[in-house]
């Protein structure tokens, strides 16, 4: 990437707000930025997992849906929701082996990519980058720890009210009325929800329902934010055991 173009320095300013970038010295953000080039992708595109064999991308702008698809029924599964400074596919820097997934272009996205023997080079060559790679990927995995475990042991409800709470914007000031904003999920549809607490949008849509009923949530315009936090973390700590009717969806 060439550093006089405007859009090299907005790369560094929202790699530098990262968890995998902070702290990192300017020229070793450089030195790493000069290996990238600009990539973008339309608003609903799907991608097969084969690209991310031979290119590593990184995240600049907008989020990516990250997915598990059954072939047979069509049935699929929300495993990580992306967004800006977040690596794509990051297993697939860690060994060769082909990794069976689907991403999906929530909005009009940009990215910056490299080959992906160039980014384990250079990853290889930089401890400093180590520092801030490890604890991301120990994250990524606690996040699929969560999923599974949400899957396994919570009913529909429960599992829908922890991800609404995993995803509200932390530090964020709350507004007069003492609404909470959500981060990546706020304008997500009821079918995109269902993907990522391994539902139906029928049933995702009747939970939601009742909240906004009850007062816990509001949505306005299609931008939703939690109004009742504690009341949430209720519905979110209660261990119901898995009843028939939720093993079936």
């Amino acid at each position: 990437m060439k550093r006089e173009k405007v859009y090299y320095e907005h790369c560094k300013n929202v790699l530098h707000q990262t968890v995998l970038f902070d702290g990192l010295a300017e020229d070793l953000l450089d030195d790493m930025l000069s290996l990238f080039r600009r990539d973008t992708w339309r608003r609903g595109v799907q991608l097969d997992s084969d690209i991310f064999q031979e290119r590593f991308y990184l995240l600049i702008d907008g989020r990516l849906e990250i997915m598990r698809v059954n072939p047979h029924t069509g049935r699929s599964i929300t495993l990580s929701l992306l967004g800006p400074g977040d690596g794509v596919d990051v297993v697939t820097l860690l060994n060769n082996e082909p990794h069976e997934l689907q991403a999906v272009a929530i909005d009009d996205i940009s990215l910056i990519s490299v080959p992906i023997n160039d980014a384990r080079d250079w990853i290889d060559l930089h401890p400093e980058f180590n520092r801030n790679f490890l604890p991301y990927l120990g994250e990524q995995m606690r996040k699929l720890e969560d999923l599974s475990t949400d899957l396994a042991l919570y009913d529909t409800m429960t599992r829908l009210a922890r991800l609404i709470l995993r995803h509200v914007a932390p530090h964020h000031p709350q507004s007069v009325c003492g609404k909470h904003s959500l981060k990546l999920i706020h304008d997500l549809h009821d079918e995109s929800l269902a993907r990522m607490v391994g539902s139906v949008r029928q049933v995702v849509n009747r939970h939601l329902q009742h909240w906004r009923k009850q007062g816990v949530l509001h949505k306005d315009k299609f931008h939703t934010e939690v109004t009742e936090l504690q009341l949430l973390q209720k519905f979110a700590d209660e261990s119901h055991p898995k009843s028939k009717q939720a093993r079936k969806i």
